[in-house]
């Protein structure tokens, strides 16, 4: 089953009354079936914000890209918090040395010019360290 189908799938689930649109109760229930709270007015407000149409209803391509908005700030979550453990100095950037650390950590350790060498690859402003940026293109 491909992305598109999982989400209709779950659209339909969720789509009570078959109407093919998610009322606020509707996509409460959706949210908390993922493990969210969403009281009743929290509910509206998103119903206002994901309506595209503006007829107070969600509609499968309203609902696609909350999915896909939630998925993406859920795999900047991720980069952040694996970014600040290389980071480690509080530079907001990862240096040759913060590298060299956190490898060293791993078990892996190596030497500073090989953390050098390794930054060089990803540093797109040559500036010598990683940004959070980088960091995320690396990861792409």
């Amino acid at each position: 089953m491909n992305q598109s189908s999982q989400y209709e799938s779950v659209f339909k689930h969720f789509d009570e009354n078959g109407d093919g649109k998610l009322s606020a109760s509707e996509l409460r229930q959706c949210v908390e079936a993922i493990g969210r709270e969403l009281s009743a007015e929290e509910a509206e407000a998103l119903v206002g914000y994901l309506d595209a149409d503006g007829d107070g209803l969600v509609g499968l391509e309203d609902f696609v890209k909350f999915v896909e908005e939630e998925k993406e700030e859920e795999r900047v979550k991720g980069l952040k918090e694996a970014f600040e453990m290389y980071e480690m100095d509080g530079s907001g950037c990862i240096t040759p040395m913060s590298l060299k650390r956190m490898l060293s950590k791993l078990g892996k350790a190596t030497s500073l010019d090989k953390c050098q060498l390794m930054i060089s690859f990803f540093d797109l402003d040559g500036d010598g360290v990683i940004s959070f940026e980088e960091f995320s293109v690396m990861m792409k």
